[in-house]
C-alpha cells in the first residue's frame, strides 16, 4: 500500500544554478538563508557568516524527507548525487545538513552528470547495506553522438566500488521509505511527441549502438495527504508528460500537486517539444511546477509566463516544505 505522507521536505542540494538574493511569495518555497535563519540560533548563524556558499554544477541532486502522521522521525531519500565527486556532499555540510539521516539513493539514471558523486556521497553516510536503487542499464557504458563521434561518459561505479552499500536493481515500480515514496521504475511511452533522445549511445560488444529511450530512467512519487502527487524527476528522459501519466496511472490518483526536477527540454532536439509539453501541462494543472538542470532557459521562459503563479525558479539552497491538508 502507498502510504499517504503529512508533510514532505525537499531539499535542492546540486542544481545548475545559484540565486540567492531572489525570492518567491509563495510560503511553501524557502530559500537558503530563509530557512537557515529559521532552523538556526543567532549563534550558529553568527558562525554561518564564515561559511562558504553551496555551489552550482551540471548536475542534479534532491534531498527528501517524508513524515508520515506527523511523524517526527523522516525518511530521508536522496535523488541522484550531482556530477563531480564532492559537490553534492560540499553543498550538505554548508547548509548544515547530517547525510548519515539518508536512509535510501535512489538514481534517476545512468548518466554521469546524476551518480558523480555517488561513490563518495556513499562513503559518507557510511551504512553498511545501505539500499542504492538502481537498473542494471545504468551499468552500461553510455555516451553521446556528436560532430567528432562518439564521447564516452564516465562509467557508473561498480557494486564493490560502492560497497558497503548494497545494489538493488529493479525494473518494476519499487515502494521505499516505509511505504512512503514510490520509484516508478521503467515508464509506459505512450505520448505522441515524447519520442527520446536521438543522440544517446550506448556501447554493446565494442560498438556504440542508439539508446534513443533511456529506459533506465524513473522518477520519484509522494503522495500528499489532501492535496495529490509530488512528481519528481532527474532528466525526463521518458518525457515529462510521460512520466507524469505514468505516475497517475501507477497511483490511480490523478491528483498532481507538484512537478519538479530537470524536464529535459533544453537543446536544438527538445525544445520543439515545448509548446506541446506545456500543453499537456496546463491539462495537468500542477500547483507547484520547479523546472531543473536539463530544462534551458527557452522553456524555462515559457514555462514562467504560461504559469506565473505556480512556476518556481529553482537554486542550490532551495527548501520545498509542502504540509498536507485534512480533506471533509
Amino acid at each position: 500500500m502507498f502510504r499517504e505522507s503529512t508533510r514532505v521536505e525537499i531539499f535542492s542540494l546540486m542544481d545548475n544554478t545559484v540565486d540567492f538574493a531572489s525570492y518567491s511569495r509563495n510560503p511553501e518555497v524557502k530559500t537558503l538563508w530563509k530557512w537557515l535563519r529559521e532552523r538556526h540560533s543567532e549563534e550558529e548563524r553568527g558562525a554561518m557568516v564564515h561559511r562558504l556558499m553551496p555551489v552550482a554544477e551540471h548536475g542534479f541532486s534532491m534531498l527528501v524527507n517524508v513524515f508520515v502522521d506527523n511523524d517526527d522521525v523522516c525518511r530521508g531519500v536522496l535523488f541522484d548525487t550531482g556530477v563531480s565527486s564532492e559537490g553534492v556532499v560540499v553543498n550538505a555540510q554548508r547548509m548544515g545538513l547530517d547525510l548519515h539521516t539518508v536512509d535510501v539513493v535512489v538514481l534517476s539514471h545512468g548518466h554521469y552528470d546524476h551518480f558523480g558523486g555517488l561513490q563518495t556521497i556513499v562513503k559518507t553516510i557510511g551504512k553498511q547495506d545501505l539500499p542504492v536503487i538502481t537498473h542494471e542499464n545504468m551499468f552500461k557504458q553510455h555516451g553521446t553522438d556528436g560532430p567528432y563521434g562518439v564521447r564516452p561518459h564516465p562509467v557508473f561505479p561498480t557494486p564493490d566500488q560502492l560497497s558497503p552499500a548494497k545494489i538493488v536493481n529493479t525494473k518494476e515500480p519499487c515502494l521505499i521509505a516505509n511505504r512512503s515514496v514510490l520509484v516508478t521504475g521503467e515508464i509506459s511511452r505512450k505520448t505522441s511527441f515524447e519520442r527520446g533522445c536521438g543522440l544517446n549511445r550506448v556501447l554493446k560488444d565494442n560498438n556504440w549502438e542508439p539508446d534513443r529511450w533511456v529506459l533506465d530512467d524513473r522518477a520519484l512519487i509522494v503522495n500528499l495527504k489532501g492535496r495529490g502527487l509530488i512528481v519528481i524527476v532527474g532528466c525526463a528522459h521518458a518525457g515529462l508528460i510521460n512520466t507524469v501519466r505514468y505516475a497517475q496511472e501507477i497511483t490511480g490518483i490523478r491528483r498532481v500537486y507538484a512537478v519538479i526536477g530537470g524536464f529535459h527540454l533544453d537543446g536544438l532536439e527538445n525544445e520543439k517539444l515545448i509548446s506541446q509539453t506545456l500543453g499537456e501541462l496546463k491539462q495537468i494543472n500542477p500547483q507547484l511546477i520547479v523546472p531543473c538542470h536539463c530544462t534551458g532557459w527557452r522553456a524555462n521562459y515559457a514555462l514562467a509566463e504560461l504559469f506565473p503563479q505556480v512556476y518556481i525558479h529553482n537554486s542550490v539552497g532551495n527548501l520545498y516544505q509542502i504540509e498536507g491538508i485534512e480533506e471533509f
